[in-house]
């Protein structure tokens, strides 16, 4: 071999592992440069480590505040429902079933064939329903709001309507008129119970459900009680059954 063709191979090594050099060094600039980015947040954007720090103070504060409780001995629903609002629902609750309970023995009183009005029969029935009705939503209220339903003892109701003034139409619907306005008065008691307690939820409920149909149910039997007495004096039996023919054919 020559000594040209000598100093070309050389030559020619020498800036082979020149190129070599510099992408070697150029490539370690790059990984430099792509582990030294640093992203700065836009204005207003919290850093990650105060992401983090906010999660964590939230979790703190609920886990705190509503421990969840690990037996289904107790209630995982219930949340600012307090112990008033619960007695005070579960009192209500035996007032609309006492209510319902008297509905129904007039129902039956009305229903015997030695008294045979079958349109008061009928009309005291659809209330003793109504009533247990009501004392049902109360029940699945409590249920709803993580209580517990406590029935209580319900009084014997009477078994007879007559009247030797008034007779028993006009005495049954005067006594219907008085329940309606006793479970009124009740129901606006437990607002006042909800609302001390300090109870939005149960306050609307009880407003937007209960006690707009109570005071529709004072009107409707006031008014009841104001067209039999207008038919005939109180104790008129032929007053009694014609009104008792209108309830027939509402």
């Amino acid at each position: 071999m020559s000594q040209t063709t000598q100093s070309l191979n050389a030559a020619h090594r020498a800036t082979v592992r020149g190129l070599k050099k510099k992408n070697s060094v150029t490539q370690s600039n790059r990984r430099s440069a792509r582990t030294t980015v640093v992203v700065v947040p836009r204005a207003g954007e919290p850093r990650d480590g105060a992401i983090e720090t906010k999660k964590s103070q939230a979790i703190v504060e609920a886990t705190t505040t509503h421990p969840v409780r690990q037996s289904v001995e107790y209630s995982f629903a219930r949340s600012g429902f307090s112990a008033e609002c619960e007695r005070a629902l579960n009192a209500q609750i035996n007032v609309e079933y006492n209510v319902s309970y008297i509905y129904h023995a007039m129902y039956c009183y009305f229903s015997r064939d030695n008294v045979a009005l079958k349109g008061f029969a009928e009309h005291f029935k659809k209330e003793s329903l109504e009533e247990r009705a009501h004392a049902e939503q109360l029940m699945d209220y409590m249920n709803l709001r993580g209580g517990r339903v406590e029935l209580q003892q319900l009084l014997p109701p009477q078994t007879e309507y007559d009247d030797d003034i008034k007779g028993c139409a006009l005495y049954a619907l005067e006594l219907s008129l008085s329940l309606e306005k006793l479970n009124n008065d009740k129901l606006c008691e437990l607002h006042r119970v909800a609302d001390a307690s300090g109870d939005a939820h149960m306050c609307d409920f009880l407003e937007g459900t209960m006690l707009d149909p109570q005071v529709q149910s004072v009107r409707e039997v006031s008014e009841m009680v104001a067209t039999l007495l207008r038919m005939g004096p109180p104790g008129d039996g032929m007053a009694a059954w014609h009104f008792d023919q209108t309830l027939q054919n509402a």
